[in-house]
């Protein structure tokens, strides 16, 4: 497994993302993947389902030190301040004391992203999350936040061959951050492209394995790829036996577009113009 490095602190490169993942199958899916070889799962309060991959962690009988988790606290409970409290809820439903890392989950107007960091900050400060950073934060928002916490650790952001990030990711890499991936694979879009395809008949693999590995191969990116499918979970750990030449990274880059968006930013305000 790669790791990536930022500040100082280690994060699995690759992790097993949980979005729409519901009830048993939900538990099933993240106790399969840690059987796997995943060791860094993330989850967060909108999703409604941590207590299921707390029941998927559990039922792994994995040591919850050899976990890296990540769960995201949803924009009301900053409205409400009731950051720590809602954060006491998701450790409850997850069955643990703390969580690897806290991210916000959304930027939002009616609170200034200087306060909502300082939430979250006093969270770390508390124990109950060993690091904090942002989900969906654009360049400004993320200067905003490093104002009032210098130790952001990532940003996690809509990321796959279609849609280039290449702004946030310039940005990450000056301060010393991790831009981690969701959708990695464009909503599945990238299993059916021809380039793809093409680039993992070479290497035995399919486009799913090859985008993965595309983002691998980049500096302080992770990528957090969700399946419930059994065979698809353990195609998509078994990357790290072969490796994508210079020409097929650019290749691969080549294919994002001004439209490329896969995920609508309608969880955000109309006026909030997410990373």
């Amino acid at each position: 497994m790669k790791h990536i490095i930022v500040q100082g602190t280690k994060m699995p490169a690759l992790g097993f993302g949980t979005y729409e993942l519901m009830g048993t199958d939900c538990a099933a899916a993240v106790d399969l993947a840690i059987q796997n070889g995943y060791t860094h799962i993330d989850t967060a309060q909108f999703y409604q389902n941590e207590a299921e991959v707390g029941d998927g962690i559990q039922r792994s009988k994995i040591s919850r030190d050899k976990i890296f988790l990540t769960t995201k606290v949803w924009r009301d409970y900053f409205v409400n301040d009731a950051v720590m409290q809602s954060v006491d809820e998701s450790l409850k439903k997850l069955k643990t004391d703390y969580v690897d890392l806290l991210l916000i989950h959304w930027p939002w107007p009616e609170k200034p992203v200087s306060k909502m960091v300082e939430d979250i900050a006093k969270v770390k400060a508390a124990g109950k999350t060993k690091l904090i950073g942002v989900s969906n934060f654009n360049i400004q928002q993320m200067e905003e936040a490093l104002k009032v916490a210098p130790d952001i650790f990532c940003n996690q952001v809509e990321y796959h061959p279609y849609l280039s990030q290449k702004p946030v990711l310039d940005f990450v890499r000056k301060n010393d951050m991790a831009l981690t991936s969701y959708s990695p694979v464009g909503r599945g879009k990238a299993i059916k492209e021809p380039l793809l395809q093409e680039i993992g008949l070479k290497y035995s693999k399919n486009a799913g394995q090859v985008t993965l590995r595309w983002h691998m191969q980049q500096d302080n990116v992770a990528a957090i790829p969700k399946s419930a499918t059994p065979q698809n979970i353990k195609n998509n750990i078994d990357i790290f036996d072969f490796e994508l030449t210079a020409d097929e990274m650019v290749q691969i880059h080549a294919l994002a577009k001004p439209d490329g968006r896969m995920i609508s930013p309608g969880f955000a305000p109309k006026w909030d113009k997410a990373a």
